[in-house]
């Protein structure tokens, strides 16, 4: 018989909240994370509105900074600065602060964490699926959710596809007070020399996330990118706390979501904006989704919620980071318009999601120009 009703593999956004999830609604929920928390995640750590609403009444964000300020450059240069009226754009957390407070709102609601626990193995099990550590225990449960990233055995037992797949090289530098004081409430993204690159830098009290992604195969170019941005910015000089990168891997539209008892979510499933590579908003939707299908036994609806409510979001960003990829320049300048400014505090504060934008008959005439 299954020991557990839900097994989630991994502590990340996507798992905590689906363990989360599945205790609220009464499921015996055991969560295997191969580290232990607080751990550093290499992530921007920018909380959209629509991370936040998904968080909301369960975790207390531990907000570092609350940017209203945006500086927008094209490599560099025609530098656009933008503040919004209507309130913040985005909640900056460092990673393992955010996920430590989503593991113990998993606990509170009844979850059990097993950190420091490797699994090597999904096996399917005729009452459900299985999982085995590293150390040879084997775990049965009812469902498995998995949450262990893209290069993980879940996404590998479900046979996760790709289609789009993103280098992301990122520093942690920890600045001296005046140099935290002026990014304070303030970020910048940079359009990069690379197709469909940027860069940006987020603050987080005295440490500033500094980063670069590219697609995949221009390893070099994007590491001199990044160090070119660095010395931009007059940063050159900093000991980095971090300096990390990590591949970022979007799901090709028909990709699985399931196979037998056991589902995938977040980053193990492929679900992240393709444009952006907005992820923690994918990760905490997809694994309430996750979560509640897990518990009320119906596993195909997860599927179904995950194509009705998210692919698309993910539909309208292919068709923007083709363009994007096209011409940079024509997304940069629409940020120096008034509309071009809301359309993107809107989507940052949770009140407008790229599939919403691309219907309208402006946007689709615009995207129809510049050939998506």
């Amino acid at each position: 018989m299954a020991e557990w009703d839900v097994i989630v593999v991994g502590a990340g956004p996507a798992g905590l909240t689906a363990a989360r999830v599945a205790a609220a609604r009464g499921a015996r929920t055991l969560v295997l994370e191969r580290a232990a928390h607080p751990r550093y995640k290499t992530c921007g750590g920018g909380l959209i509105g629509t991370s936040l609403a998904a968080v909301a009444g369960s975790v207390e964000v531990p907000a570092r900074d609350r940017v209203r300020h945006a500086v927008f450059t094209l490599d560099g240069r025609r530098r656009i600065v933008r503040s919004s009226r209507s309130g913040p754009l985005i909640s900056m957390v460092r990673r393992e602060e955010f996920d430590d407070a989503l593991r113990k709102a998993a606990v509170e609601a009844g979850a059990q964490v097993l950190e420091r626990s490797t699994v090597r193995a999904v096996e399917e099990d005729p009452d459900g699926a299985a999982v085995r550590l590293a150390d040879g225990t084997r775990l049965v449960g009812t469902v498995v959710v998995g949450a262990d990233g893209s290069s993980g055995v879940t996404a590998r037992h479900v046979g996760v596809r790709y289609e789009q797949v993103d280098l992301g090289l990122e520093l942690e530098l920890p600045v001296p007070d005046e140099v935290a004081e002026h990014w304070r409430g303030r970020l910048l993204i940079d359009w990069g020399p690379l197709p469909g690159s940027y860069a940006w830098v987020f603050p987080k009290g005295d440490v500033l996330t500094v980063g670069v992604i590219a697609s995949r195969g221009q390893g070099e170019a994007t590491r001199r990118y990044l160090d070119d941005f660095v010395a931009r910015l007059g940063l050159a000089g900093i000991e980095p706390v971090h300096d990390s990168g990590h591949l970022t891997r979007c799901r090709a539209a028909d990709s699985p979501l399931r196979r037998g008892a056991v589902l995938v979510a977040g980053d193990a499933a492929g679900l992240l904006e393709p444009w952006t590579r907005e992820g923690i908003s994918f990760a905490l939707r997809s694994g309430a989704l996750a979560g509640a299908a897990a518990a009320r036994g119906d596993l195909d609806g997860y599927v179904a919620a995950v194509d009705r409510e998210l692919e698309p979001e993910m539909r309208a960003g292919r068709r923007l980071i083709a363009a994007f990829n096209r011409h940079p320049w024509a997304f940069h300048g629409a940020l120096a318009t008034p509309p071009g400014f809301r359309m993107f505090s809107m989507f940052c504060q949770g009140r407008l999601r790229f599939d919403e934008v691309v219907r309208r008959p402006s946007i689709r005439a615009i995207l129809r120009l510049l050939g998506s």
